[in-house]
């Protein structure tokens, strides 16, 4: 099992890869025209140090499977199959998941794992960053402890919380409140997310 470290120099979580075939990319058309149009905005990319941020990924049929970006990608403005990966496993408690694909599977997979057992009726997950957005939602939308740090089971709790309680379901944004400028959407499907964020971002 492989230890994936990010930024602050500790350990995230533990990813488990089998290294397999690309998805093929009339599955990803969609989810890719978000990717891009996010990056070009600004809220997916990487920071003046090189590391990635923001994220996109699909659910796959019924199950709580899931495609996701792989981790590294956020430097590159065109993605194609190769970047993506399948989460096909994961345990909050062990801190741990399971992927398989070209690519590992992006460091914020538990975040999006959390949306989509929390809610059957989401098939489509986008992480972004964007202070000012943040900013503006962060006493107006749900969201998560100031004290989970991203990218950690207790970030991945918060979530699930979340939607326990009355009237989130459906809300389709989240603020994470210990990941300053991170913003969680989702929605029934690419677009449906895509335009939450487009919609809430206007006026800047």
């Amino acid at each position: 099992m492989k230890n994936l470290k990010i930024k602050e120099g500790y350990i995230k979580f533990n990813c488990r890869w089998t290294k397999g075939r690309p998805i093929p990319a009339a599955r990803l058309k969609v989810i890719n025209f978000w990717r891009k149009k996010l990056y070009n905005l600004g809220m997916i990319g990487s920071d003046k140090n090189g590391i990635g941020f923001g994220n996109i990924s699909q659910r796959i049929g019924r199950t709580d499977k899931f495609i996701i970006t792989g981790s590294a990608t956020g430097k590159f403005k065109k993605l194609n199959n190769k970047h993506y990966t399948r989460v096909t496993g994961y345990d909050f408690k062990k801190n741990s998941l399971d992927c398989e694909g070209p690519v590992r599977a992006s460091s914020e997979s538990l975040s999006h794992a959390a949306v989509y057992e929390s809610n059957k009726n989401v098939n489509c997950v986008i992480h972004i960053h964007n202070l000012k957005l943040w900013k503006k939602l962060k006493d107006k939308v749900p969201a998560t402890s100031p004290k989970a740090a991203y990218g950690t089971p207790a970030m991945a709790k918060e979530i699930k919380k979340i939607f326990t309680r009355p009237g989130n379901d459906n809300r389709g944004i989240i603020v994470m409140a210990g990941h300053r400028d991170g913003l969680i959407a989702y929605g029934r499907n690419a677009d449906s997310a895509g335009k939450i964020i487009i919609t809430a971002n206007r006026g800047f």
